[in-house]
């Protein structure tokens, strides 16, 4: 099994465990239990514990620095699908947006047909102009097509 995925099966069993549905950790601390650097951490947290995938992440460097990571959790649909759409940001990328669309399918916010319709629309080949636009225009559509959805 991958550093990765055992760095992820430890967080997530803390997050189980934790009664205010809520978690710190201290980035040196895991690195010297997991026997790897630091940044290995933050590739962990940034790329498995993410906004499109329900998680808020609040971090402060430094001596005292600190991770806190919370699993958001909505009452309805609606609210799951406003979180994603405010995750986006001014721009996005192929990539990302493909996830945030796979992500939704996954929690069941959209239908497949749905994220077929939106993953096409957010191509590269779908959106023809030259960068940092094609990013611009990118979450710009992201974006209305889950508020359509919400």
């Amino acid at each position: 099994m991958k550093l990765s995925n055992i760095i992820e099966d430890f967080i997530n069993d803390m997050l189980r465990e934790a009664e205010a549905g809520e978690i710190e950790l201290r980035r040196k601390e895991l690195a010297d239990r997991f026997s790897c650097v630091p940044s290995q951490i933050n590739y962990v947290i940034s790329t498995r514990f993410s906004p499109e995938k329900g998680y808020l992440v609040e971090s402060r460097r430094g001596g005292g620095g600190y991770i806190r990571i919370s699993r958001v959790s909505y009452d309805s649909r609606g609210a799951k699908l406003m979180h994603v759409i405010n995750s986006v940001g001014d721009a996005i990328g192929a990539g990302s947006a493909e996830a945030i669309v796979k992500n939704c399918f996954d929690y069941d916010l959209i239908t497949e047909r749905e994220a077929k319709i939106i993953t096409s629309a957010l191509s590269e080949k779908s959106l023809p102009l030259k960068q940092p636009e094609q990013d611009r225009i990118r979450a710009r559509l992201l974006k209305n097509m889950l508020v359509c959805l919400a």
